[in-house]
């Protein structure tokens, strides 16, 4: 197999002035894949180059994903301080942050995690694979104090050493300016939906602002993205004229546009893939044959503002809808 050069991957610094690389893998498989399928996909794109995975404990898949990193270190292929490893507390365990990390490390094989966040800043669980119209009659609104608590969990695994930083996901700026005053322990990073038609340029210019680094999920428009996920109002962002012209004129797929954006922009986008010339794609696109600055300003006026992961699966009884999880008339939305 043919390997990508390390030095030509593009890199992003944390507030600390740590390095990761611009581009990493996703691990959802989006209810398609199951866990072997994922888990080659991630040896085959650490053996190609990848440094940076993306995992969570609700995926379902971090204990094959952990046999695969034990056959690349055994096969000498990467070590451990190579790869940069993150995971995530799902909602059913908010008050048992420590249970689920030390359960992703041993699911994993890691003493260490990178990188652990929050997944949603909310206990509002719901089952994996559940429909779109779910709901748990326990769903409550965003709190302060609750997600604080939680909060003060992950900076007890910093203390402890079993993660190296923490990051929060699915936030809003009314959120973030709620919380960030009372972390003992900033956010490195700061999860969330970033593609060219759905951009959050405020909740992006915070984030780097307050130097925490945009990690951006479905970075490609997720066209694998479960069907609870999918609107008739969605747009895709391959067939934006701005996406679509550069394409053409770069002889690529449209999404490495997609990516190329991304990672010139300053996210650092997580695509999922299980197909080889899919992933090996996705990374090499960012280490060469850059967009133009006109380009790049082409993109940023398609944006559409099309929000593809709504969330509604986390509404509370009496929502409105799932715009109430989002935060959008600039206040955290409270129960009537």
């Amino acid at each position: 197999m043919e390997k990508i050069d390390q030095n030509k991957v593009p890199k992003r610094k944390f507030y600390t002035g740590e390095e990761i690389p611009a581009v990493g893998l996703g691990t959802f498989g989006s209810d398609k894949y199951g866990p072997e399928a994922i888990s080659e996909a991630v040896y085959g794109a650490i053996k190609f180059g990848y440094r940076l995975i993306d995992c969570a404990a609700v995926y379902q898949n971090e204990a094959q994903i952990g046999q695969v990193l034990k056959r690349l270190f055994d096969e000498g292929v990467v070590e451990r301080k190579d790869l940069f490893i993150t995971s995530k507390v799902w909602n059913d365990m908010h008050e048992k942050v420590g249970e689920s990390c030390r359960q992703s490390l041993k699911d994993l094989g890691l003493e260490t995690i990178d990188l652990f966040f929050v997944h949603w800043p909310f206990p509002n669980y719901h089952a994996p694979g559940c429909s779109g119209d779910s709901r748990n009659p326990d769903s409550r609104p965003f709190s302060v104090d609750e997600f604080m608590k939680t909060w003060r969990q992950c900076e007890e695994l910093v203390d402890q050493g079993l993660v190296r930083y923490i990051g929060m996901s699915n936030m809003t700026v009314p959120k973030l300016e709620a919380v960030l005053p009372l972390c003992r322990i900033k956010p490195a990073a700061l999860e969330m939906e970033l593609h060219p038609s759905f951009q959050q340029p405020k909740l992006f210019d915070y984030a780097v602002k307050h130097d925490i680094l945009p990690i951006g999920y479905c970075p490609l428009g997720s066209p694998s993205r479960p069907e609870r996920d999918r609107t008739a109002e969605d747009v895709a962002d391959s067939e934006l004229p701005s996406v679509a012209a550069a394409a053409k004129a770069h002889g690529v797929h449209p999404a490495n546009i997609c990516l190329k954006w991304a990672a010139q922009r300053g996210q650092v986008p997580i695509p999922f893939s299980v197909k080889e010339p899919q992933y090996q794609s996705n990374l090499t696109c960012v280490t060469e044959d850059p967009l133009t600055a006109e380009e790049m300003e082409a993109i940023t006026r398609d944006d559409r503002n099309c929000r593809l992961i709504k969330g509604q699966v986390f509404l509370w009884e009496g929502a409105h809808g799932w715009e109430d999880l989002w935060d959008l008339d600039g206040r955290i939305t409270k129960k009537e």
